[in-house]
């Protein structure tokens, strides 16, 4: 299938390209509207859903697409794309540089490959994640096409652990490294994926904001936990995913699960958003 992966990432790739683009050009002008959730939406990140899923339906006519703006309902498709326009709109329209687009590429329910491009940062992430699909290809994890691998650094007051907005109750106690916030979801637990934190918390992500990291940060070595019961995947043909939560804990090794685990189990116990 090697030739079927380097098709997926050139694709991956060039679409996102094309699409951030014309994102960098609205960046900072785009008016916000408030969706049920109380998150924000703006013509970009509908233009952006639009394009996206015009793009995976010509060179992928035998896919699914899930998406935040537009397809929350689970298809009955072995492959899947999960597409997040622009994570992170609240930056997109502050003008805050840290905010991307999202792809990641599912098999039988359970994500086998991300994307993620950053357009202000000039940053582009991808890996592969096979797990049990029983499918080969290339393995690892990169970013602008070299390696990343997490850190093997011990915590302390000089190495970074990111929260996001709905995880600030960690606060309530001394914590063994500096905290970060940087609102956007896929860019907090990529930070992991890239050696620059030892871990990251999503309090409350839909499954748009995970599915790409989920198969880049396992790819470069990290440690994905669900701090709820059920397992995340595979998802579930025929399910809609619109208002589901997925509280999440990701860390540089195994042996930093313990460390930061305690300190965030408690949002898995939250009301999801």
């Amino acid at each position: 299938m090697g030739d079927f992966w380097q098709e997926i990432v050139d694709f991956a790739e060039t679409t996102t390209a094309v699409v951030g683009q014309q994102l960098l050009a609205d960046f900072g002008q785009a008016t916000a509207t408030e969706k049920a959730d109380g998150s924000l939406v703006t013509q970009s990140d509908q233009w952006a859903d639009g394009a996206l899923r015009e793009a995976i339906a010509q060179a992928y006519p035998d896919h699914g697409v899930l998406s935040e703006e537009v397809a929350h309902i689970f298809p009955e498709t072995d492959w899947c794309w999960i597409i997040d326009p622009i994570d992170g709109t609240t930056n997109f329209t502050r003008g805050v540089p840290l905010w991307g687009i999202s792809l990641g590429l599912l098999y039988r329910g359970t994500p086998v490959f991300g994307h993620v491009r950053m357009p202000p940062l000039q940053q582009s992430f991808y890996g592969f994640w096979y797990g049990h699909s029983g499918l080969t290809g290339p393995t690892g994890a990169f970013l602008n096409h070299q390696p990343v691998r997490v850190s093997e650094a011990e915590p302390s007051g000089n190495q970074f652990f990111s929260l996001c907005a709905r995880s600030t109750g960690v606060l309530q106690q001394p914590f063994p490294c500096k905290i970060r916030m940087l609102g956007v979801a896929t860019y907090n637990l990529l930070t992991v994926a890239a050696g620059i934190a030892l871990g990251g918390v999503e309090a409350t992500p839909k499954i748009w904001d995970i599915a790409a990291v989920w198969a880049i940060v396992q790819a470069a070595g990290g440690q994905w936990i669900a701090l709820e019961p059920a397992p995340i995947f595979p998802l579930q043909p025929g399910q809609n995913y619109q208002n589901r939560a997925f509280p999440t804990l990701v860390a540089s090794r195994p042996a930093l699960v313990s460390v930061f685990q305690p300190y965030v189990e408690f949002l898995g116990r939250s009301p999801q958003a």
